[in-house]
Formats: C-alpha cells, structure tokens, sequence
C-alpha cells in the first residue's frame, strides 16, 4: 500500500521546510512585542495588525486580548500563514469591548468594512442570525433569519450567535406566546398542537385567540425587541392594574408574570443597540501624554476606531486637547461630519463648534457628553480603549528608549541611565506614614522591583525623617545584597529631601547615583517642575513639552499613586484594628471577657485599674498593664 505524501516526503525537503519557517520569523525591532505585550490588557476586545505602510493585515477578536496576542509571538508552533503575517506587523491596536459578543460584532464589521487580507481565508462565510417578525400574515410569525432580507417584515439584530437567538426565541415563547411554527404547519391544523398544551403558543391555528389579542401581543414582542424594556414594563403594569379594576384576575395574573420576566431578562448590548450615525471621541491623559479614541458608529454598529496622540499645549485638559484636535479632524475635507458626536468631554467652544460643523455637513450637529443606554456604553468603551492604549505607548520600548536619551542629555550624563529609581512619601497628618520606591527601565515600568516602606520611629509628619529612613532601608539592602543600582535616583520634593537622600548615600558609601529632586512649581501644576540636581545643587526648569520632563512626570506619579494606595492601605487596616490587640500578654481570650464586660473598646479605655481587675482572668499587674497602654503611660 502507499504511503501517505508526507510520510514519505524526503527528509531534506523536510528539513528545508522547517528551516523555512524557523528564517521567516521576525527579527526583534521588526515590532517590538515584548514591550506591547507587557502592559497589554487581559479584558476582552478587539485586536488589528497593520504593516508598515499602515494598511489592515488581520482582524482578530479574543477573550483574553494578552493571550491570544501572544500566541502569535512564541518561539515555536506557528505555520508558515502565521509566521508570514508575523514578519509583516508594525503595529497593533486594540480595541476593549465590554463583552465577547460584542467583540465578534466588532470583528464582523471590521472584516465586512475592511476586507484584511489575512482575514479572507479564515472568514466565516455564515451571515449573522436575525430574529424575523412578518408583516403579511394576519398572526405574524416570529422565526430566525439568515441571508438576505428578502421578506417582508421586521428584523432584529444581528445577534451574535445562533445560540443568542434561541435564548431570546425561548424568552419571547414562554412570555408573550407568538407562533414561531412553519407556515404549512400554521395553515394545516385542526387542532391545538403540543406548543399550546405547555403554554408557549396561545393556537392562533385553530382560533383560540382574537386578532386584536394576538397583534397586542406581537406589539410587546417588538417593544422587547428594540430595546424598549421599560417603556415595555410601564405599558405592562398599566394593562395588568385596568385587567384588576375589571375583576379580570386571571389576565392580571398573566400580566403580572410577564413583568416578573422582564424584569429578570436586561436587554442590553454594548456594540449593537442604539439608532443613528455618530462618532464618539474619548480622551485620555497620562505622563505628559495623550491619547484620542474616535469609534465610528454607523446604523448603530461600531465599524471601527482609531487612536491619536497629540503633542500637548502647556497645562492642556483634555477638553482643550478636544477643542483643537475636532476642528482639524472634521475640518480637513476628508472625514465626513456624523449629524451627532459624543465626548467625553466638552470643549468649552462647544456651541461653536457645533454650529461650524452644521454648516460644514449642511445639517445640524450636536455634541454631547452626558448620554445613556447604548451611547454611555460606547462612551465608555472609548474611554476604556484610549487609557488601554496610551498605557501601550507610554511603556513601548521605542517612546521610553527616546525619553531615557533626552533625559541623559538633560542631565549631561556620560553613560545612557538604564535604570531609574523614584521615592515619595504619603501619609494623613503623620498617620500611617508610607513610602514607596517605583523602578522603571528601558522596558517601562518594572512592577516586581516596586517596594513600600512602612516607617514607624519618626515624629508624624517629618517628611525628611521619613525619607531618611526609607532611603538607608532601601540601599543598605541592595548595597549587602550586592544588587544593581539605580543611575538616577528620583526625589519627590526639594532641597530638604534631596539633602537628605545625599546624606543616605555618603552614609552606606554609595556612588555613581544620579541624585535629580522634582519640586512641584509655585502653582503646584503639571508643567511648572523644578528639577534639583544633587551634586551641584542646580535647578532646572525645563519645556513643558519636553520629553525628558514627560518621562519623569510619568515616574513621579507612579510613585505618587504606589505610595498612596500603601498609605491608605496601612491606614484602614490601623483604624479596623482594636486598641486591645496590641496589648501584650492580652490575647483573644482575655479581649473577649473585656469586650463582654464593658461593651467597647472605647468603654474599656474609660475603666479604672480597680474595674479591669474584677474581670476574670485579669491579674492586678495585667489591669494595670493594659490600663497604661491604653492612657499612654511610659514603662
């Protein structure tokens, strides 16, 4: 018998063929996808690869956008289709959906909109299901359609999967009762068939319901379908209060577990829903950085987005960033003004802005930033991907990589600083003081090599103290530990705390760390930084568009943000915990006995020594023990 082709294919050409695949894999700086998948969300969403000419190579939808991206970049188990489409990708953007129905949606129409070329053999020649409500009979029939839309009638959808057909199919059989039989099977009954007997059909067939009945209950169908849920819920508890008034109990009844359904079933879709044509543009800030998200929706569908980073003005809000990038979106001839575009936030010029684009589209145009149902979701789908992606750009390798350069250039150091190092201190009037120690890299922000330091031992509110001591904690361990220090060493404060940072340094014998202090300006704004070099004690102020600046802007707050969610942590956890707890020699048992005795901690703090002694179990020196802990007296 012969063998199989491949089994007996030579084991040269074999070898050629891996050899193949293993040279076609992309060269690191082709696309540096170890930056991008870093800092990539595991959310649901929508993912697009473009090459270098900015063109659609594939769309993609996924579960977990940081795992199937992924899949692509791994050292082994692509073929030969993959690994071509590998070595053409320079870039990838992402677009978050709240759920996967809404990815495939978005999938669907970009693939539809865009044709990418590595999408054509992998497309899914089935159209989308759509439910079908007919116009022609005298009791419409509510069926699932495919294809074209060639009957008269309504459709609703799509829907993204057969199976959220039926789900919606079996809802609307078990509460509104509308046939969804064949129409042969319709005109040929004589009698009710097995749908009636479980009530789920009220046998229109044979005349057991009125027209005006039955086309009452078509008119719910449709309300459900479009969404009308609570116009739907109103109309239904008014019916069911005039069936009551009647004394007709057993349509009240009815009517009352129709509610009860409805109201257990939320209609709502993030992609698909709503009416209309609009652009939603969010905007997100971050670092010295921004980041605009237009969604296109068109006919109530999310055709696509796309992502732009603008060079900020000084002290820019991101409703200034809106006010001068719509005018040059809209304005240019080339993109087409929606009759409706929602912000996420309002350009103070707004009215004027509006009124320009009306002109310009020869229709009215609104602008709004407060929107519900369908549009709050798109708004926040928009916001979702812009602060996704900005985070994408601020850590990518190439934007970092340029920063780090300019920021050698600024400070006028010999060697490219490879790793930076920034403290602050965060506390609430000397309580529950914390500081944090950020790290960042070429690569962005290294998470694993973040520290908190609870201090404990200084007067509340010395933040030089403070510092101090966070600082001898932090290198004493990596000096004894021999691990790598920091070239640049980022103080968050001015020339008290940079002196105290100098001496940290002398003290542990620490050398060829960069020592720059960022005081905040006399306006205390973004913008208006002061940098202290430590070895000289100079002061800088530079640009504010200067990337230098964004780079430790971007680092100073991170610092910022890990020292406060550890202050607020240490905090909460402080003011949970009962004064009795911290007692020695008062364990559980003997707190239990107070706290039943007295009431509270607070009734406990209020006894006198002669009072703690009558509880059982409390020696006369353990009631005095615990009398001076709580009244602060010295040992």
């Amino acid at each position: 018998m012969t063998e199989p082709k491949s089994m007996t294919e030579p084991k040269a050409i074999t070898e050629a063929k891996s050899k193949l695949v293993s040279d076609a894999r992309p060269e690191k700086g082709d696309f540096d996808s170890e930056a991008f998948l870093k800092t990539l969300t595991s959310r649901c969403g929508v993912y697009q690869m473009y090459d270098a000419a900015g063109e659609l190579l594939y769309v993609g939808k996924a579960r977990n956008l940081k795992n199937r991206v992924s899949s692509y970049f791994r050292n082994s188990g692509l073929n030969a289709k993959t690994v071509a489409l590998v070595m053409r990708i320079r870039d990838i953007q992402v677009t978050v959906t709240s759920t996967e129905a809404d990815a495939l949606l978005l999938e669907h129409n970009l693939i539809k909109t865009h044709k990418p070329p590595y999408n054509i053999l992998l497309r899914d020649d089935k159209s989308y299901p759509y439910i079908f409500l007919s116009s022609e009979d005298e009791f419409p029939r509510l069926t699932v359609h495919r294809g074209r839309k060639r009957k008269k009638g309504r459709y609703f959808g799509p829907y993204p999967s057969a199976g959220a057909v039926r789900q919606s199919m079996h809802f609307l059989q078990k509460v509104f009762k509308v046939r969804q039989c064949e129409d042969s099977y319709f005109r040929n009954r004589s009698r009710p068939c097995l749908q009636h007997q479980i009530d789920r059909c009220t046998a229109p067939c044979v005349d057991l319901v009125s027209p005006e009945e039955y086309s009452e209950q078509v008119e719910k169908t449709e309300l459900f379908l479009l969404g009308k849920s609570r116009e739907l819920q109103v109309r239904l508890a008014d019916d069911m209060e005039q069936a009551a008034a009647e004394l007709a109990y057993e349509k009240a009844a009815t009517l009352r577990d129709q509610i009860q359904h409805l109201q257990q079933v939320q209609n709502t879709q993030g992609i698909e829903g709503g009416r209309g044509d609009l652009d939603v543009v969010a905007a997100a800030m971050e670092g010295g950085q921004c980041c605009l998200q237009v969604l296109f929706v068109r006919d109530a569908r999310v055709l696509g987005s796309k992502s732009f980073y603008p060079k900020l003005r000084l002290e820019s809000t991101e409703a200034e960033v809106l006010e001068a990038f719509l005018p040059q979106f809209y304005l240019n001839g080339e993109q087409r003004v929606p009759p409706e575009l929602i912000l996420s936030h309002v350009p103070d010029n707004a009215a004027t802005l509006a009124e320009v684009f009306s002109d310009r589209a020869g229709r009215k145009v609104v602008m709004r930033e407060r929107v519900r149902e369908a549009r709050a979701r798109w708004l926040q789908l928009a916001a979702q991907t812009a602060e996704t992606n900005l985070i994408a750009h601020l850590t990518g390798k190439q934007t970092v990589q340029e920063r780090l350069q300019m920021l050698q250039e600024t400070l006028e150091m010999e060697v490219h600083p490879q790793r930076i190092e920034c403290f602050d201190i965060s506390h609430s009037s000397g309580e529950a003081t914390v500081a944090s120690c950020v790290v960042f890299d070429g690569n962005g922000a290294r998470k694993s090599d973040y520290r908190r330091f609870n201090i404990d031992g200084i007067e509340g509110g010395d933040d030089y103290a403070a510092m101090h001591q966070a600082l001898t904690r932090r290198f004493r361990r990596l000096r004894d530990e021999g691990a790598t220090l920091p070239d640049i060493l980022l103080i968050d404060g001015g020339k008290g705390q940079v002196t105290q940072a100098l001496d940290v340094l002398k003290e542990l014998q620490v050398s060829a760390v960069e020592v720059v202090g960022v005081a905040k300006g006399t306006t205390r704004k973004a913008g208006f930084e002061t940098l202290i070099l430590g070895d000289s004690g100079r002061e800088l102020q530079l640009a504010s568009d200067n990337p230098a600046l964004h780079l430790i802007q971007q680092i100073r707050d991170e610092a910022h943000r890990f020292a406060i969610t550890g202050h607020r942590n240490r905090r909460d956890k402080q003011r949970k915990q009962s004064s009795l707890e911290s007692i020695a020699g008062v364990g559980a048992k003997r707190r239990r006995e107070l706290l039943r005795h007295f009431g509270s901690a607070a009734a406990v703090e209020n006894a006198s020594v002669e009072e703690l002694r009558k509880i059982s179990g409390i020696s006369a020196n353990m009631a005095q023990t615990i009398y001076d802990h709580l009244h602060g007296v010295a040992d």
